[in-house]
């Protein structure tokens, strides 16, 4: 016999979702072999520039040969390592998060906690900020993953609307508020992605201005998944939620240890098999640190990756590159796209391109 937790019906496993991508893997789509079959739109994964980072690893064996100047550090690698992760790669993660942001904050590599996989950081955030039953706001539309699964939070709908483009507004995160309330769900934050999945947009400094005050009201965490923050394509001045509370001056406030970031390499450098995350808090050593152990990342990933990042000016040129050709695949979509009859969203970050289809609906009604 299972666990009752073993069993709850939580895990996206069950959902239409999975269910979809079972689907496409016994008809997967070819353009020769099987043009009747199925397309995989549920991947958010890009290879659009693997041959960067292929490119780069042929040059720089001491990181796949697990060198450095020659001389072996298979030994340091393979023993054990303090689950705070190895420091050359939390340094160099640190300067490339800033990067992404303009450099207009900084970042310090103390407050890096890693885990594989962005799910299991935001997972780790709300075991620690929330008990069984607590409740998170996320504006729609959201992929909720498998947040609730395990550690039975409740995700209540920020609601959002097409017609002024799916923004989040004052009166929206009040109304989720007061059904979270209704409900008797003791609210423990706002959950935002940014830059936004599945919208493929960026949150603008009035909006998270709007995000900051309500948290500062609410007495409530403030956690923002930024896995694609180094995919903004077009007006690249991105605002992250560390630089947007700076501005409000509020470090020396409350809120200052209920900001967290969430990140992962896995979208922007197009390498989820490698399963690299981390959270960003701004209260050192936190509680995630302790939480991290469950879900380390291995020392020779973080070696090499530390490699890989520690050379500015290839950081710089991948940016550079990937963020143009991210563009040219979207800009040929939406162009496809709208030769069949079919708008989209304005967008400029992401790997998404968040269509309408009304007029192809039966009714303007939901159930159609």
């Amino acid at each position: 016999m299972l666990s009752s937790k073993a069993m709850l019906d939580g895990h996206g496993e069950e959902s239409p979702y999975f269910q979809g991508w079972k689907e496409y893997e016994k008809n997967p789509y070819d353009d020769i072999q099987n043009p009747t079959g199925i397309i995989q739109m549920g991947l958010a994964e890009k290879q659009l520039s693997l041959d960067l980072l292929r490119t780069w690893l042929e040059n720089n064996q001491d990181a796949t040969r697990l060198t450095n100047n020659g001389e072996s550090v298979f030994r340091d690698l393979a023993l054990f390592q303090d689950y705070h992760g190895l420091p050359a790669f939390k340094n160099v993660l640190a300067e490339f998060m800033a990067e992404i942001r303009g450099n207009k904050v900084s970042f310090d590599s103390r407050k890096l906690v890693l885990m594989a996989r962005a799910t299991s950081d935001s997972e780790t955030l709300m075991f620690c900020i929330a008990e069984h039953g607590d409740a998170f706001l996320l504006p729609t539309p959201y992929y909720p993953g498998d947040l609730k699964w395990r550690i039975g939070v409740e995700l209540v709908p920020i609601h959002c609307s097409s017609s002024n483009g799916f923004k989040i507004t004052k009166f929206a995160l009040e109304e989720a508020y007061q059904q979270a309330q209704k409900l008797s769900f003791n609210v423990k934050g706002v959950f935002i992605t940014n830059p936004s999945n599945p919208l493929g947009t960026t949150m603008s400094h009035v909006k998270l201005d709007e995000l900051i005050t309500f948290s500062v009201a609410k007495k409530i965490h403030l956690i923002s998944d930024a896995i694609f923050s180094g995919t903004v394509f077009e007006n690249l001045s991105f605002i992250s939620i560390i630089e947007a509370v700076i501005n409000r001056k509020l470090e020396t406030t409350n809120l200052w240890s209920r900001v967290h970031i969430v990140y992962s390499l896995s979208k922007d450098f197009g390498i989820p098999g490698f399963r690299v995350g981390m959270i960003y808090s701004n209260k050192e050593r936190s509680t995630t640190t302790k939480m991290s152990s469950y879900g380390l990342i291995s020392s020779q990933t973080q070696y090499l990756l530390s490699k890989l990042l520690s050379g500015k000016e290839f950081r710089e040129n991948y940016l550079k590159e990937n963020r143009q050709r991210v563009k040219e695949r979207r800009v040929m979509m939406v162009v496809g796209l709208g030769q069949a009859g079919i708008s989209c969203l304005k967008g400029n970050a992401g790997l998404f391109c968040w269509v309408d289809l009304r007029n192809l609906l039966s009714s303007n009604t939901f159930t159609a």
